[in-house]
């Protein structure tokens, strides 16, 4: 079978995809891409979070490269992508691995490298790790283990260390913590059984929890902080008077947010409220990027500001890549995964939580008054977005409609059209894309415009119903 590293690692079902053997085979493909690195003395991170065998998936690849006399630093408990990320560039490890899946089903288990410098591998990095895979894979080398991980541990090879306590002690520095508390804020945390619990009420004793217990099967539901995912937090925020509510997804570095009145608050709308924030209060300088799906709402903020705005293609990797080239204010993806200046080139959604507190404590204003102010600025956009399960045939057919030529799109006239990712047609007050996936038998559609029916008309014309 093909192991194949998508946007954002390998990911896999457990017992089917993602067995033992084949996180053998990419471990040791990850020992082998970094043996020679100068780095590789101050060894790799290894963290892991709450889903299935996560502990032993996780002392599975720390035994691998233990026996390729790699150091290795594993994290004593369940924890967070940008954990790994962090703990990574503060040990000055050659790279980091966390065992997550992040918001798929249950059923998934995969496999994310980190690098150095404290946010995803970049691409060209993956693709030497996965050089290195291929050719595993085709000399059937088989996986030489000579000692165990007792043994590991007792030559200090392996080594348990507390990642949890390493990143609240950093992200004390960089947040007005007791400014915070003393405010009276009163905040919901949807941890959604993932990485993310019991981590923002070690910072805030004022802050409440749900779905903060082991749980592999997360309760029933992916671990992915989108709107019909979160109707107990939004009752409850609602029903119990909150200033505002949050989900961390798997691996808590995406975020969903809610407002005081149990509005869903979409990804768009906090990142045009952060970088609001970021820019008129913080007074920083610098520049902006946005992956593909996102609002046009910051191409206008960036205008106002008079900013560069970078777009990439689909994957934080691409963001990362530009906030370690160039001094970037704020990068952001449409699924709730934005980073940050001052913190790591990572997505990290207990930030993201602090810093949308730090907001409506220092404006004292509501956070549904704070998006409001964004609307009559910028006026309400309307977005949407549809994934379409399709065989290869009926992909590869659907896909012959959308061209880079195409002038008109269910009857509007097409101003423009960009193809960074996908065919992504602009008409007027708004914009669709059709993204094929490369990895699965699956079409993406996205549509923001002025008005929901016109959004919903462009999406079910882009599917043909």
């Amino acid at each position: 079978m093909e192991i194949k590293f998508g946007t954002d690692g390998w990911r896999g079902v457990i017992a089917q995809d993602f067995t033992f053997e084949n996180l053998g085979k990419v471990a040791l493909a990850t020992a082998l891409y970094y043996k020679n690195n100068t780095k590789i003395k101050n060894g790799i991170v290894i963290g892991y979070d709450g889903r299935f065998l996560g502990r032993e998936f996780a002392e599975h690849v720390a035994l691998i490269l233990g026996n390729n006399n790699i150091k290795v630093h594993i994290s004593d408990k369940i924890s967070s992508t940008p954990m790994v990320s962090l703990v990574t560039k503060k040990l000055r490890a050659v790279a980091g691995i966390i065992i997550t899946a992040s918001h798929n089903p249950p059923r998934y288990s995969g496999y994310k490298i980190k690098a150095d410098f404290g946010g995803p591998a970049l691409p060209e990095t993956i693709a030497k790790v996965e050089h290195k895979l291929r050719s595993l894979i085709d000399s059937d080398r088989k996986i030489k283990i000579e000692r165990n991980l007792e043994e590991l541990s007792k030559q200090k090879v392996v080594k348990n260390i507390d990642m949890t306590h390493i990143y609240l002690d950093d992200i004390k520095r960089k947040f007005d913590i007791e400014r915070i508390e003393n405010s009276s804020i009163k905040i919901l945390h949807d941890a959604m059984y993932g990485a993310g619990m019991n981590v923002m009420n070690s910072l805030l004793n004022s802050v409440v929890q749900i779905h903060a217990e082991f749980n592999p099967s997360f309760g029933g539901i992916n671990p992915e902080p989108i709107e019909k995912n979160l109707t107990e937090l939004i009752e409850k925020v609602k029903t119990e008077k909150f200033d505002f509510g949050f989900a961390t997804d798997g691996d808590a570095d995406r975020i969903g947010v809610v407002d005081e009145k149990g509005n869903y608050v979409d990804p768009h709308r906090v990142f045009s409220l952060l970088l609001k924030y970021l820019v008129e209060e913080k007074k920083l300088q610098g520049e902006v990027v946005r992956s593909f799906t996102v609002t046009d709402i910051i191409e206008k903020q960036c205008e106002k500001y008079n900013i560069k705005l970078h777009t990439t293609p689909v994957g934080f990797k691409y963001i990362c890549k530009l906030m370690n080239e160039r001094k970037i204010i704020i990068g952001g993806e449409e699924s709730g995964g934005l980073g940050v200046f001052g913190h790591i080139p990572e997505r990290d959604g207990i930030y993201l939580a602090l810093l949308i507190s730090e907001i409506i404590v220092n404006r004292q204003k509501p956070l549904s008054d704070l998006v409001k102010e964004l609307e009559d600025e910028y006026g309400k956009r309307y977005y949407k977005r549809i994934d379409q399960h399709i065989t290869p045939k009926e992909k590869e057919k659907i896909m012959r409609k959308f061209t880079p030529t195409l002038r008109e799109i269910g009857g509007y006239v097409v101003n423009r059209i960009e193809t960074i990712d996908g065919y992504k047609y602009y008409i007027k007050n708004g914009w669709l894309l059709v993204r094929p996936s490369g990895t699965e038998p699956l079409i993406r559609y996205y549509a923001e415009t002025d008005n929901i029916k016109k959004t919903e008309y462009l999406l079910n014309w882009a599917m043909g119903k």
